[in-house]
């Protein structure tokens, strides 16, 4: 499927975050970046800000579609949700707007999500959403619990599903623990089986 026009925005701002601060960013750059012209830029955001908050929301949809591909991979409920624990640490340690998105902790060099006073006007559904805000870290945190509950529930013996949402915040709050403090290269493979050893401590039955 070809990229469009408002993907390849999304790239080419994510790609000028790496050299310069959000505030440095030009939006007249990001639409050259692009190759589109800079009122395409704008009517698909509506201004620089509306552009940031596409940004935070599209990171965070990204982390939601991986979770989902962790939870749907072979294996029982430890095996799934090891899968899902790595791929927050990967995840994390490689996208600095998931990392603020799962800790509340955004640089200076990160647009931040601005929740607006108003309903959004535009005209561009995906911009509707964006611009209606993003998720708290326990609210994101939940959406991958309610997830978890979701997906292993499904043709598998029933859980209990606060049970198995605690469990889930539980491996996830490992994971970002191993994302967030440096360890020798290498390492981060070692949360997978300590949240398998978790969910056997921790019956979700």
């Amino acid at each position: 499927m070809m990229p469009t026009a408002r993907d390849a925005l999304l790239d080419a701002a994510l790609s000028a975050l790496v050299g310069l601060p959000w505030s440095a960013v030009r939006m007249v750059d990001v639409a050259s970046a692009a190759g589109v012209s800079r009122q395409t830029l704008y009517n698909e955001f509506g201004s620089k800000d509306g552009l940031a908050r596409a940004l935070v929301r599209s990171a965070a949809d990204g982390y939601l579609a991986g979770v989902d591909r962790a939870l749907g991979s072979a294996g029982g409920t430890g095996d799934r949700l090891a899968a899902t624990a790595a791929w927050t640490v990967r995840v994390v340690r490689a996208n600095a707007l998931v990392r603020g998105l799962l800790t509340g902790c955004w640089g200076e060099r990160l647009p931040r999500p601005v929740h607006p006073v108003a309903p959004t006007a535009s005209l561009v559904p995906a911009q509707r959403r964006a611009d209606a805000g993003t998720p708290t870290p326990a609210e994101l945190l939940g959406q991958v619990g309610a997830r978890a509950v979701a997906a292993l529930d499904e043709g598998r013996p029933p859980h209990d599903p606060e049970v198995l949402a605690a469990t889930c915040e539980i491996a996830l709050r490992l994971a970002l623990s191993y994302a967030l403090v440096p360890t020798p290269p290498g390492t981060e493979g070692e949360v997978a089986p300590l949240v398998r050893e978790v969910v056997e401590w921790r019956p979700t039955g």
